[in-house]
């Protein structure tokens, strides 16, 4: 069922990610399983327009982003995450005036990488014309980044977002 029909992808992420629990989820499979957030929350967009992710998509659409996400992103994430305790002179209420800087032009640099993907995935929406079986794009999605199946930790953690998926 396609209910999110005409919902874009940076409100459908907002609404997925502010779900009780995703965040914290999302967050593990980032830094436990290397999975980036924008291209999961893509494929749940996609799940929930019924348009199924195939492994060899995601590598294809990993490729689109891939070098926005190293060369931009990561290293946004890595000055935001350092700032919470040094180098000196942070931690300080000014250090964390810039570090929130940092934070929100994160954001601003992942909603580009979502634009991206919205665009793509419009495209794949409208290629694909049926509706598909598409519950399997976020398992697909983790595999992909963690390169094996998720272990207890992460099964649980893409359980959470796939139960919130459901009842969006």
């Amino acid at each position: 069922m396609a209910a999110e029909t005409g919902q874009g992808l940076w409100d459908f992420a907002l609404r997925l990610y502010g779900a009780p629990g995703v965040g914290e989820a999302c967050l593990l499979l980032q830094d436990e399983s290397n999975v980036d957030v924008p291209v999961l929350l893509f494929s749940a967009w996609l799940a929930k327009n019924s348009v199924a992710l195939s492994p060899t998509e995601i590598v294809r659409i990993d490729g689109l982003v891939a070098d926005w996400r190293n060369e931009v992103i990561e290293p946004l994430r890595a000055v935001r995450r350092r700032l919470k305790s040094g180098p000196n002179p942070a931690p300080t209420p000014e250090t964390e005036t810039l570090r929130n800087g940092v934070k929100g032009v994160e954001l601003s640099s992942e909603k580009i990488e979502l634009a991206v993907l919205e665009a793509e995935g419009q495209a794949l929406m409208r290629a694909d014309g049926s509706t598909g079986d598409a519950t399997g794009n976020l398992g697909n999605v983790v595999r992909f980044f963690r390169g094996a199946e998720p272990d207890e930790k992460t099964a649980t953690a893409l359980a959470m977002i796939e139960n919130a998926l459901a009842a969006l």
